[in-house]
């Protein structure tokens, strides 16, 4: 068995709604699927972003901790 896995950002306006995200998501899950993927899941992928100590110590930008979504396909 063969695994895809696509990053998914849904991009909407202050005004957005969750429609539009959904419509999102299924238009990339309608996608995948005609070209022969099956959907799974989608994962949360938290990863660890290392801090910048910039140069001589100026624009220093500390390290963080940031989840994605990642859309899971089969085939």
């Amino acid at each position: 068995m063969k695994y895809k896995v696509i990053p998914f950002v849904a991009k909407i306006t202050h005004e957005g709604s969750t429609a539009e995200v959904s419509k999102q998501l299924e238009q990339l899950i309608n996608e995948y699927s005609d070209q022969g993927w099956n959907f799974v899941r989608i994962e949360s992928v938290e990863t660890q972003v290392a801090p910048n100590a910039g140069c001589f110590g100026l624009g220093a930008k500390a390290g963080f901790t940031t989840t994605f979504k990642m859309v899971v396909f089969s085939q």
